[in-house]
């Protein structure tokens, strides 16, 4: 395929790793973010091996950059809410990337970011450029900004999240469901709590209903560790990364867990907390010269940790259908979107049910994908 025009909306992961590998063969990227820059906002990306091959396999240093800053799991555990007793423990780090080809990093998302932003063209983002939708017609599309500016380019691809202008714009107005759960976030020093076990490694709590679990791992290359937690309420739904939460209130509900939960939770000392949403699967994500990725196409709750992961896979396919796929951009788009809906669909729903690896299991499923080798147009 010559070299194609593309405009993304969002400057998300998703939509960084979609650019650099469609720049590493020569077309021309445009990022249409809507913030007026990157801050240190959020906390963690749980990036498991499927994701660490397929960032690697970028090249420009990006893997190396982001070894720096992230730590790397030892082991993936779960353990149970009131006893502690471990019911499952996946070696990870050396032993993920003797099996896998890589292992599992989690790092602040400001992190990979900035490895991101930086393989990039300059130039490639535009930011305070807020996406208000599209339009299609015989030979191209156009992308439409909420300043009332248009850009013509080849190729959309909506990375532009939950709430998405672009697939609005494509298959019209569709809310996402909220699931009654709300989701906590901290980050603690790990100096604070250096004295608990498993510091070092993924380590999952499961509460007596799936409505209350506890996730924590290390950040920073093991100097910070992240603390997830949910819990149910009703009638609040708001979703921003940055919205203060109340340390008394995720206290009190955890109440009755385990000693070594609780202190993690003791520690904290600032907490934020969003609303957690979902959509069922999609049937389509494309449509003419324009398509989704990412939570724009399948947003999912994060209990499998793969909403950052699936949205890298969906750009590294996308890049080679782009690339190497089909001769024409429709029949590339459809390549793509054959290749990722089924895979994306099984993670959604599995991370919906709140099942997977709670008593062992095989996670080669997940982890063992490889979205540089997997066949185009067929689904995984």
């Amino acid at each position: 395929m010559p070299p194609l025009k593309i405009a993304i909306a969002g400057g998300g992961v998703g939509g960084m790793t979609a650019a650099i590998a469609l720049q590493s063969h020569g077309h021309a990227v445009t990022i249409y973010e809507q913030t007026s820059a990157f801050g240190r906002i959020g906390a963690d990306v749980n990036l498991t091996p499927n994701a660490v091959h397929a960032l690697d396999g970028l090249g420009a240093g990006i893997g190396a950059r982001l070894r720096e800053t992230a730590a790397r799991p030892e082991f993936r555990i779960s353990r149970m809410w009131d006893d502690g007793r471990e019911t499952s423990r996946l070696p990870m780090s050396a032993a993920a990337e003797e099996k896998y080809g890589a292992p599992q990093l989690t790092i602040h998302r400001a992190d990979l970011l900035s490895a991101l932003q930086e393989a990039l063209t300059p130039g490639t983002i535009r930011f305070g450029a807020p996406v208000a939708g599209l339009e299609q017609g015989a030979s191209g599309a156009t992308l439409l900004l909420k300043d009332g500016s248009a850009h013509q380019a080849d190729v959309l691809i909506g990375a532009d999240g939950i709430h998405s202008a672009l697939r609005t714009s494509l298959f019209g107005k569709d809310d996402p469901r909220f699931t009654g759960l709300v989701s906590w976030r901290a980050v603690v020093p790990r100096a604070r709590v250096q004295d608990l076990p498993n510091l070092d490694s993924f380590t999952k709590w499961w509460g007596p209903e799936p409505e209350r679990q506890i996730v924590t791992f290390p950040l920073t290359g093991g100097q910070e560790i992240f603390v997830f937690a949910t819990t149910p309420q009703e009638g609040w739904t708001d979703e921003g990364w940055t919205l203060p939460g109340d340390m008394e209130e995720l206290r009190a509900a955890y109440a009755d867990f385990h000693p070594e939960a609780r202190a993690l939770l003791e520690a904290c000392t600032e907490v934020t907390r969003s609303a957690l949403h979902v959509r069922e699967p999609m049937p389509r994500w494309s449509q003419g010269r324009a398509t989704l990725l990412g939570d724009a196409a399948h947003p999912m709750v994060p209990f499998m940790a793969q909403g950052a992961c699936m949205a890298i896979e969906d750009a590294v396919v996308l890049a080679r259908a782009l690339c190497d796929g089909p001769g024409t951009v429709e029949a590339a788009l459809t390549a793509y979107e054959d290749a990722r809906r089924d895979r994306t669909a099984a993670i959604q729903r599995g991370s919906l049910a709140n099942e997977w690896l709670k008593e062992g299991g095989n996670a080669d499923w997940v982890y063992g994908f490889h979205a540089w080798q997997a066949s185009l147009g067929v689904p995984a």
